[in-house]
């Protein structure tokens, strides 16, 4: 709008309402210069507002298709963060379930452990009073053996005074 405005009053042909000015003012240039003319190539002053309107146009579609790419990439990026979130969550979890079990094998197997040396303890006990009695056997097994001899001899001489007694109390009697 401003751009309009400006370009209806600088375009204006009437001396009085123009700023510009048609005629050079001052002397001819000297000899070897060429006269005072408007340079073809620059827009002035309209034509530096226009550009920095253009500018300004792409300033602004530049920042909006940036924030765009901003948008998505921050809905991507908690999109992501959210799934690594319910992810770990789940690791987690799965991993104390798999330590609350992992304790109770380690509980039942130190009760196990436990049981199996109160019963190796047993065993030894009870190995320990059978080497006792087999020491005992053992060492007095010679002692017995002849002990037990004796006493059989001891049977068998009665056993044969008690039988020459009855053959003497048959010899006796029947005489």
């Amino acid at each position: 709008k401003t751009l309009d405005v400006l370009k209806g009053f600088y375009n204006k042909k009437h001396k009085g309402a123009s700023l510009a000015q048609e005629d050079p003012a001052g002397p001819p240039p000297p000899p070897g210069f060429k006269s005072y003319k408007k340079n073809s190539g620059s827009g002035g002053v309209m034509g530096m507002i226009q550009q920095i309107i253009n500018d300004a146009k792409t300033e602004e579609a530049e920042a909006i298709q940036a924030e765009k790419d901003a948008q998505s990439a921050y809905e991507s990026f908690v999109k992501d963060t959210n799934d690594s979130i319910t992810a770990k969550q789940d690791s987690i979890t799965d991993k104390a379930d798999t330590k609350a079990k992992k304790e109770g094998e380690k509980t039942d197997a130190k009760k196990d452990l436990e049981n199996i040396m109160i019963e190796l303890e047993e065993l030894a006990n009870e190995n320990a009073d059978l080497h006792k009695a087999c020491d005992f056997t053992l060492k007095n097994f010679d002692i017995r053996q002849q002990a037990r001899d004796e006493e059989v001899e001891g049977l068998r001489e009665a056993k044969a005074a008690l039988s020459g007694a009855q053959l003497t109390l048959l010899q006796r009697s029947g005489a």
